[in-house]
């Protein structure tokens, strides 16, 4: 186990939470359209704070926004929003909130268009995972050529709170480009992923 421990990601490391994200969620290739709608909630929450807030808060933005049901969070109206301000257990950022609202009618709109968010999101790499090969977290970009093209065509179709370094982040988070360090361990598990 000691092994395991000491071939991990730096960013993850101290912390159960992190290293429990790190190990069974982050860099995995996600197809679930849940997933995929809690991912990008929970990163455009995390604007401007720390991931370890937001994974801190998981559960109570679960509850929060419907257990991460699009389709009801779509049609959360201003009782929902000032329910979600009184949520001490959430972010509770006024423009956040509403972001969140309006980009799950987005995200509908898209699943409705592509038939699903997931193949509008693999189709920025045909379907591939972009793998940087870093060594050293000095390495990892904070954005990129990628995250830029599919911000842009995020805003273009109203998503609000996805800017570049917000759109880098949660292509890491789902897989779409893996960012593990070569030394760490998941490195070569998500590689060997079909």
């Amino acid at each position: 186990m000691k092994e395991k421990a000491d071939n991990r990601c730096p960013w993850c490391m101290g912390n159960a939470l992190m290293q429990s994200y790190h190990d069974t969620e982050w860099g995995v290739p996600l197809h679930d359209e849940k997933k995929h709608f809690e991912f990008l909630l929970l990163e455009t929450m995390q604007a401007g704070l720390s991931w370890q807030t937001i994974l801190n808060k998981r559960e109570a933005f679960r509850k929060a926004f419907a257990g991460f049901d699009v389709e009801k969070v779509s049609r959360f109206g201003e009782e929902d929003k000032a329910r979600l301000m009184d949520n001490a257990g959430i972010i509770r950022n006024r423009r956040k909130i509403e972001a969140a609202i309006s980009n799950a009618s987005a995200f509908l709109h898209i699943k409705k268009e592509w038939g699903s968010f997931d193949r509008y999101i693999w189709s920025f790499t045909d379907g591939k995972v972009v793998d940087h090969r870093l060594t050293t977290m000095v390495q990892m970009p904070v954005k990129d050529e990628l995250a830029e093209r599919v911000s842009a065509d995020l805003k273009k179709r109203g998503f609000k709170f996805v800017g570049a370094v917000t759109i880098y982040a949660h292509l890491q988070a789902i897989g779409v480009i893996n960012d593990h360090l070569t030394h760490c361990f998941r490195y070569n598990e998500l590689r060997e992923k079909p």
